[in-house]
């Protein structure tokens, strides 16, 4: 087991490439899409529709693609929260 900096939790230990999902949280499904979008650019993927909260207000998505490395994965997962159309990205 790998521990991260600061000791405290088990460093994720993953073989790249491979096969990641992120599952994103937001209020309007075509825009949570064009999001994905606008930061993975022409590389593929697939996208699924996952929930919807008791209200209706949020909706999820299964955004599935390869990544290559921890930076790539790291890099897109940033680039998804921050997008001004996604709430939150597990």
């Amino acid at each position: 087991m790998i521990l991260d900096a600061n000791n405290k939790q088990p460093k994720l230990e993953l073989d790249y490439p491979c096969q990641w999902r992120y599952k994103i949280v937001g209020e309007q499904k075509d825009k949570m899409i064009t999001a994905v979008c606008d930061v993975i650019s022409e590389k593929e993927h697939s996208i699924e529709e996952s929930n919807s909260s008791k209200n209706g207000k949020y909706t999820s998505l299964n955004l599935d693609l390869l990544v290559h490395n921890e930076d790539e994965r790291n890099f897109i997962y940033e680039a998804l929260k921050a997008h001004q159309h996604i709430k939150m990205v597990l």
